[in-house]
């Protein structure tokens, strides 16, 4: 389902609003973005992606709980551990370098997702230089928590 549709994009809007990840961005923006988006669903017990899977999409959870973990040769850690609602996650995405997965998204409950298409998201951030600047401010803020936690073990 693609959020550019009516309601669905209203919807989309506004879950990207109450997203930290998407702080400081005003309602046009958000549009945009939003309407390069999809919401699906997964029940518990799923993957959304694993290590060495395609990286296509950037998600931003809306509801349920995703254990994330990051795989880095044979070592694996939980880094960033449980994403809750309103976290972002599968953000190899937003980086050309990056043709697979270097994590595991699994769902610990039912949950739904704004799955942004990752190649339409960075074609916007080059089109729209504001945008790509505020996205990649906080794409470093999160890379830094998340290195953070992997070297905490």
């Amino acid at each position: 389902m693609n959020l550019a549709s009516s309601a669905t994009s209203r919807a989309g809007r506004e879950l990207l609003s109450q997203a930290p990840f998407f702080g400081g961005m005003d309602a046009l923006r958000l549009e945009r973005v939003a309407a390069i988006g999809r919401i699906e669903t997964f029940p518990a017990d799923t993957r959304i992606y694993t290590v060495g899977d395609p990286v296509d999409d950037f998600y931003v959870l809306s509801e349920g709980t995703v254990r994330f973990t990051l795989g880095l040769g044979k070592r694996e850690t939980s880094a960033g551990e449980l994403i809750r609602p309103g976290q972002v996650f599968g953000w190899a995405a937003l980086m050309e370098s990056y043709a697979r997965r270097i994590a595991t998204a699994y769902c610990l409950t039912p949950c739904a997702v704004i799955a942004l298409d990752g190649g339409r998201l960075r074609a916007l951030m080059e089109r729209d230089h504001t945008t790509g600047f505020l996205l990649m401010k906080q794409l470093a803020a999160l890379l830094t928590s998340e290195l953070t936690a992997f070297a905490a073990g």
